[in-house]
């Protein structure tokens, strides 16, 4: 067998030549292997069949790392292959060296095109056998790589691990070719991506939860959540060059280490810094969609065991749909480590983000009579944008007690980010196995979400022809109409005037109006203004006690996390309007007309309706909690692994909630149009409301490792989501109870987890806009019951070729739905909206000769999702096949090729969730989001 132990654990160059404290205890190679490759803070590969029934003698005292791999290897009877600086090959000592055969072991987790190292060092090399005698490479099973996310001993791997965990570096990373965080998070299977937001605010949920949100789910940054909420964390968060690689579990300890994340934990985490030399790397790309990025990474030496690192990025992006605008961004992030005689460390990290981000409307789309979804005339779904020119800067009437009597929306701003973030991580060795860990981090941040919804509230009854809009009694704004004719004595029409060019065009001119960007539709769009301000602490701390016997070895982690969240939320001013059904849409006034046709006033003030009909409001809110915690993972005869934990979390909620008027407000003096007030109106005041919660998260699991190649394992957890508080007042946790088990396959050409899983949701709380009353936020209460199946798998059939294959086939099922406390039977057995039954990808990839790269192809397919809980609209399924080349033109210099979505494929991820749980198809219209065209992305980086 050809599989390997492997630990990830990046280390400077010319690490061979530090001297180190080593105190590895006599123990099965295998586990030895493990804790060696952690104290000399490298990576090591080595054959299953080097390590198995193998020990080794202690090792203790200072050593170079060279010359430790050396006694280690020795004392167990393998050789040591090759070691570069960072990468150790560990063979059998009969073992021919396995780089005679032209090819270096590799970890499916590093970069299939990067080529070998040219200053790779060879330490006492094996006398080279004839060519003809060349045996296979010893290759590294995925299986394999050390987890660090979602286990606290720093032993379990893929294959021993009783949760289901995901990995990828860089390269994979990179080859992935993400246009956005979220669709990184595709590489996980069981996680669905609605990337059509934009490179931000998008959506993604797990294991048949509902879609339209981020619960469950927490992001974070080397172990830390990115905000403690779980949701909104890609508002704060883009890969540059500093992420070495993405860990991912599913269920099991996740919901125990990570708060908010019972279902999943996605942790990018960061490069290790370089102690004895300066290195680094620069990237510039470029794609087809007019976006242009520059990154670049620097880390170096200050002193001994002293370093630093510099990181960021400048990004200058219209985005993969047509925009008017330009988004500017900027990202620096600094560290500086100290590392200790005693292998402790502490690490200071400084990161500053200024991010503009295009947001992605819905659209209206339209259906013919065989249920074949297009585009409606005059539009194209993969590319064209409804934000354009009209939007850049609207003044929105405002309630005096926010300060701001005109609030204005900006699309040209579109979503900007601004944050500091300020985080240590500390650990320091107490005693023999006894270790102290501390992180804590804080993030100071403000989004300003300026966002079009068009369709929102009013849905398809807001989306009808221009003519009909002009016609008195039959119209969308019939009331507005009869209120203008009123208004404006002499009317003898309406008319529509285009805010951009003034041009006026009456209802009588039928033939213009039916001919208005080929489709002759009006529409009504909301303006969703929003700011959220945030200061998020959070840390993790505790010890962890490692006891080891021949027999024995047990890993126990007791730990404390406290976070502390305040959030000012403003969400008022929103406004809706009227605008035309094309890319860079036109918004329109409504004109009252004489019979000459001149213009007696205008019904409308920059074509909204009116104003404050939508959204949040106005509140402040604090979060306090507090949690203690336990995992242990105990290893008994090396083959069974028995793991299990719990934590406990006690939450204070307090919010400031902003109180409405009686009497809505007037609009400022002067204000056109004949809409007189601000709609709902913050009063100055605001409503204190409190509460407390406490839960528990616990979890147990087993891994037996039945052969060399098979293992099996079974885990149940019981974890939660925290709610926070909103104008809807505070809200207690959701509980989310998994169950899963599965068989881990790892030979010399296949590694394979065929995962099965029973996932039930609890009281999922989520809001919708009432659709009979705008004007509310009806609050929704679901169970969600899911039964799946999950696949991740590689095949290696030679070492030129690869495919792996990651899928999901599962039924959820909606269950006990209730909107304000009501019941809603008529929906029970449905399938929760935005949640597709299967998931698959599959990636073939092909392995250039001498080092020169790979060639790959992506398919991916998403199965059928209904738009609603009603199971009213059903969005077919779709594939998209992806083409890209990775190629080194030198050992430094690696040139990067994407195409995405080769053929131009039509895909659908949501209907329109702001009008209502059960939506139709109107007048063959209906309104959703698509995922973009056919596009290119090339990087270009360069390594030193």
């Amino acid at each position: 067998m050809l599989a390997a132990t492997a630990v990830i654990a990046a280390a400077p160059a010319q690490a061979d030549e530090q001297v180190r404290q080593f105190d590895v205890p006599g123990q099965p190679a295998k586990d030895a292997i493990v804790i060696f490759a952690h104290q000399a803070g490298i990576q090591i590969l080595a054959p299953g069949t080097a390590t198995q029934g193998r020990r080794i003698a202690p090792l203790k005292g200072r050593y170079t790392v060279a010359d430790g791999l050396r006694r280690l290897a020795a004392s167990s009877h393998m050789r040591l292959v090759s070691f570069d600086g960072r990468t150790a090959v560990l063979a059998d000592a009969g073992m021919p060296d396995a780089r005679m055969s032209g090819q270096q072991p590799r970890l499916r987790s590093e970069p299939r095109p990067m080529a070998t190292p040219a200053a790779a060092q060879t330490i006492d090399p094996a006398p080279a056998p004839a060519a003809a005698e060349a045996p296979a490479p010893v290759e590294a099973s995925p299986a394999d790589v050390i987890v660090v996310t979602g286990s606290t001993s720093g032993r379990r791997t893929q294959f021993n691990s009783s949760s289901n965990v995901t990995l990828a570096n860089a390269a994979e990373l990179q080859r992935k070719a993400p246009r956005s965080t979220a669709e990184t998070l595709e590489l996980v299977p069981g996680i669905f991506v609605e990337a059509t937001a934009g490179p931000a605010s998008n959506n993604y949920s797990v294991r048949g939860l509902r879609g339209g949100g981020q619960t469950f789910i927490t992001l974070e940054q080397d172990g830390l959540p990115i905000l403690y909420g779980g949701g909104g964390a890609d508002f704060y968060f883009q890969q540059d060059l500093s992420v070495d690689r993405m860990e991912a579990v599913e269920g099991g300890t996740s919901g125990v280490l990570a708060p908010n994340g019972a279902g999943a934990t996605i942790n990018f985490i960061s490069r290790k810094l370089n102690f004895d030399k300066l290195g680094g790397a620069v990237r510039a790309t470029g794609t087809t969609y007019s976006d242009f990025r520059a990154d670049a990474y620097l880390s170096g030496p200050i002193s001994d065991g002293l370093a630093y690192s510099l990181s960021g990025y400048y990004w200058s992006q219209r985005g993969q749909r047509h925009s008017p605008f330009r988004y500017n961004s900027y990202q620096v992030k600094g560290q500086v480590e100290k590392r200790f005689d005693d292998d402790g460390f502490a690490r200071l990290t400084l990161q500053r983000r200024d991010e503009h981000d295009p947001y992605y409307a819905d659209m209206p789309f339209a259906v013919d009579a065989s249920g074949k979804i297009g585009s409606v005339p005059g539009t194209d779904l993969r590319y064209d944008n409804v934000l354009g020119q009209a939007f850049r800067s609207i003044a929105v009437p405002d309630a005096s007690a926010t300060g701001n009597r005109l609030r204005t929306f900006s699309g040209e701003d579109g979503i900007h980010t601004t944050s500091w973030t300020y985080r240590i991580d500390m650990e320091k060795p107490v005693a023999d196995g006894v270790k102290l860990f501390a992180r804590a981090r804080y993030l100071d941040g403000k989004y300003d979400f300026n966002g079009i919804f068009p369709g929102s509230g009013s849905g398809t009854a807001g989306l009808a022809s221009a003519v009909n809009y002009l016609t008195p009694g039959t119209s969308p704004i019939a009331s507005t109409l009869a209120a203008g004719a009123a208004a404006f004595p002499g009317t003898t029409q309406f008319g529509i005037r285009d805010t951009l060019t003034g041009n006026v065009i009456a209802a009588s001119d039928t033939g213009t109006l039916n001919a208005l960007n080929g489709n002759g539709l009006l529409q009504q769009t909301v303006l969703n203004h929003q700011t959220l301000a945030t200061k998020d602490f959070g840390s993790n701390f505790g010890v962890t006690w490692d006891a080891r016997g021949d027999a024995i070895q047990n890993s126990l982690t007791v730990g404390g996390m406290y976070y502390d969240v305040r959030q000012r939320n403003d969400q008022s001013a929103v406004a809706t309007l009227i605008n035309d059904v094309r890319d860079n849409s036109h918004i329109y006034d409504v004109v009252a007309l004489d019979q000459g046709g001149q213009v007696l006033g205008q019904l409308t003030n920059n074509g909204m309706l009116s104003y404050g009909n939508w959204g949040q409001g106005i509140y402040n809110s604090h979060v306090e909690s507090l949690s203690g915690y336990f995992n242990d993972e105990l290893t008994l005869n090396d083959k069974l692994h028995i793991d299990f934990g719990a934590r406990y979390e006690h939450q204070h909620i307090s919010a400031n909630i902003g109180n409405t008027a009686t009497v809505n407000e007037a609009v400022p003096a002067g204000t056109p149009g004949l809409a007189r007030d601000v709609g709902s109106t913050f009063d100055g005041t605001y409503t204190h409301v409190a509460a407390s919660f406490s839960d528990w998260a616990y979890t147990a699991g087993i891994n037996y490792e039945l052969t060399s190649n098979v293992s099996l394992y079974l885990r149940g957890a019981k974890g939660f989501q925290t709610n926070g508080a909103d104008t809807g007042g505070a809200h207690g946790p959701t509980d989310l109870t998994l169950y899963e088990g599965g068989v881990r396959l790892r030979t010399s050409i296949l590694s394979a987890s065929i995962v099965g899983f029973r996932t039930l949701f609890k009281n999922q709380s989520y809001q919708f806009i009432d659709p009979a009353d705008p004007a509310n936020a009806v609050n929704a209460l679901a169970d969600n019951t899911t039964n799946g199946v999950q696949l991740d798998a590689e095949l290696r059939p030679t070492r030129f070729f690869s495919i792996t294959a990651t899928g999901v086939y599962q039924v959820p099922r909606l269950v006990n739905l209730r909107f304000d406390g009501t019941a809603q039977p008529q929906y029970e057995g449905n399938t929760p909206e935005r949640t597709p039954k299967k998931l698959l990808t599959v990636t073939p990839s092909f392995t250039l000769p001498h080092g020169l790269g790979e060639i790959y192809g992506r398919w991916k397919y998403v199965g059928k999702i209904f738009a609603d809980a009603g199971n009213g609209v059903a969005l077919p399924s779709y594939s998209v096949f992806t083409i890209g080349t990775n190629l080194n033109l030198t050992d430094q210099l690696n040139l990067a090729v994407s195409i995405d979505n080769l053929t131009n494929a039509k895909g659908f991820t949501e209907g329109n969730p702001r009008q209502g749980q059960t939506q139709t198809i109107v007048n063959g219209y209906f309104y959703g989001r698509a995922i973009a065209g056919r596009n290119a992305l090339a990087s270009l980086t360069y390594r030193f």
